[in-house]
């Protein structure tokens, strides 16, 4: 059997004035995907948990079948391993953003979102060259403001300490979406347990922090920029800590089925690379049609073919709906028009790893929509509301894949830790 996956990213939203009270995802028009999901069986999913706003490097591990109870190593880990850093047990490592800071109040957690990556991998090698009392940092610049921080001591760390990023908090080890207020301060690192890793790593975490701006202040970089007029990168904000590496069951050990991932982000290579995925490069992010071309040519027997589609999420980021409308009829225009004929030669799945409602500019956990192809469909479009009336009801993002290959046939039994 042959199986596709397809992850919209923060394509789930909510009714919105500028849409006439739609959702941008009823608003646009999907004539491919609507075929599609025409001859599919829908349903909704929450993908990590009621009360939680997932991440996506969360979200996506749970929409894989990896639902962590406990363990789960934080982003900062995925993304480091994802960036090609050396993360040994006992090492901290982060997600990092470039953003913009008058002293510690926050003008732009993303530096205006125009930080080319030229300009990010200099700040990168300035910023790597900070060195902490008895520990060592490594830091690497990943797609723009993005980026990742890994420091070393001369002890084992431990993860359980504070974001500096106020926009996340950490639960259960792994991160989650918090309303800020536009008034917000670069935050203090603080010890969750009282442990000497912990209280040390809190430690570490400020004095790099503090030695950062100092560095991205002076930087030729930050002047040249703010010349222009443009927002200087001249913080690093810190989330998601993780101070080990995962035990995970193989996806093919998870699933019986061989896994194929088509990546981009540090996230997305980190998570295929902790599960033993196969991956299949994209050499532009923001050409949709290569996408569609590799997952259709990596689709074959007794695999499953993943694939994260960006765009909807950063327009909900921004609040802008009819941006994010347009994202998603790009989507349909580029990918699904592809697809929608090949799609009846396998199972496909559609869904998202979270929604990104327009109105709150974060991730929210809201049930998103899901769709599975089949023999018989529930005639619906692939909306928020149609999703809610189909047949195959509300779902646990863990249980997601198993529903579209049909896995209890074959399942091994291994879900991860």
């Amino acid at each position: 059997m042959k199986f596709g996956y397809v992850l919209l990213d923060g394509c789930g939203d909510r009714p919105v004035p500028a849409l006439n009270y739609t959702t941008p995802l009823e608003a646009a028009y999907t004539p491919n995907l609507d075929r599609i999901a025409a001859k599919s069986r829908l349903g909704t999913v929450t993908t990590v948990g009621k009360g939680i706003a997932p991440e996506s490097d969360i979200a996506v591990f749970n929409m894989l079948g990896y639902s962590f109870r406990k363990g789960y190593p934080g982003r900062g880990v995925v993304e480091a391993v994802g960036a090609g850093l050396e993360v040994r047990d006992g090492d901290l490592a982060f997600r990092a953003n470039f953003a913009s800071a008058r002293g510690r109040r926050i003008v732009d957690r993303r530096a205006g979102r125009d930080l080319a990556q030229e300009e990010g991998e200099l700040l990168a090698e300035e910023v790597g060259k900070i060195s902490l009392k008895g520990a060592s940092v490594s830091f690497r610049t990943t797609v723009s403001y993005r980026g990742v921080l890994v420091i070393r001591a001369r002890r084992p760390l431990s993860a359980s300490v504070s974001n500096t990023d106020p926009a996340y908090v950490r639960v259960g080890g792994f991160g989650a979406a918090k309303a800020v207020t536009g008034e917000d301060e670069v935050m203090r690192c603080v010890p969750e347990v009282k442990t000497a890793g912990a209280t040390l790593a809190a430690e570490l975490v400020n004095e790099f922090t503090a030695k950062a701006q100092k560095v991205l202040e002076k930087s030729e970089v930050n002047k040249e920029r703010t010349a222009a007029g443009k927002l200087p990168a001249n913080c690093v904000l810190l989330r998601d800590a993780g101070d080990h590496l995962p035990d995970l069951p193989s996806f093919e050990e998870r699933h019986g089925l061989k896994g194929t991932a088509l990546v981009e982000f540090p996230a997305e290579i980190g998570i295929a690379k902790l599960l033993g995925m196969k991956m299949v490069p994209i050499a532009d992010r923001h050409d949709i049609k290569e996408k569609a071309t590799k997952f259709l040519s990596e689709v074959r027997e007794g695999t499953v073919v993943y694939v994260h589609i960006k765009g909807p999420d950063e327009f909900g980021h921004d609040g802008d709906a009819r941006g994010k409308k347009r994202s998603i009829e790009t989507i349909d225009r580029d990918f699904f028009s592809a697809v929608k004929g090949a799609a009846e030669g396998f199972t496909l799945g559609v869904s998202c790893d979270h929604a990104t409602p327009c109105a709150i500019k974060m991730h929210s956990d809201d049930p998103v929509p899901l769709l599975v192809t089949g023999p018989k469909g529930d005639g619906r479009r692939f909306t928020e509301a149609n999703a809610k009336l189909g047949s195959l009801g509300r779902r646990a993002g863990k249980d997601v894949l198993d529903l579209v290959t049909e896995a209890p046939v074959r399942r091994s039994g291994a879900s991860g830790p």
